[in-house]
């Protein structure tokens, strides 16, 4: 029972790390960006990836060492469901990575440079996409947990 608590509990403070990465990155490109911005960005964005890593590796854990065991989780649509929209959030944040990689490039050869407004807005859109789908995570989470898929 004691390690299904801590399983949960280092699960939850993953997910609560996940989602804090990615309001930073929206907050983050609501405004201009300069060089320092856009190096910040670059720095929470591996916070975030390593936060989703964690995440999954939290959750894998939990579905093959926790209380319910694998055979609850697998045997029904819910954690499929989760999957996918992981994987979904996963693939859009690909684009503002790029982005932001790009940035620092462009400020690292010429210090004059802007990050272009159409650019920052397409970021923070695609950064509002995945907080949108991702606040869907914890709703097929609670149905899976109560066992209301069978």
């Amino acid at each position: 029972m004691w390690l299904d608590a801590i399983l949960a509990y280092l699960h939850f403070i993953a997910i609560f790390l996940l989602f804090s990465f990615m309001v930073t990155e929206a907050m983050m490109t609501r405004g201009t960006l300069d060089a320092a911005a856009v190096r910040l960005l670059g720095r929470v964005d591996i916070w975030y990836l390593g936060a989703a890593l964690a995440v999954l590796a939290t959750g894998l854990l939990r579905m093959m060492f926790g209380a319910k065991g694998p055979e609850f989780y697998l045997s029904a649509w819910p954690i499929y469901t989760k999957v996918v929209l992981f994987v979904l959030v996963g693939a859009i944040s690909v684009g503002p990575t790029i982005r932001f990689v790009r940035w620092r490039r462009m400020f690292e050869r010429d210090a004059g440079w802007r990050v272009p407004d159409e650019e920052r807005k397409g970021a923070r859109r695609s950064l509002m996409i995945q907080l949108h789908i991702a606040a869907l995570i914890p709703l097929v989470a609670v149905i899976m947990s109560r066992g209301l898929a069978r």
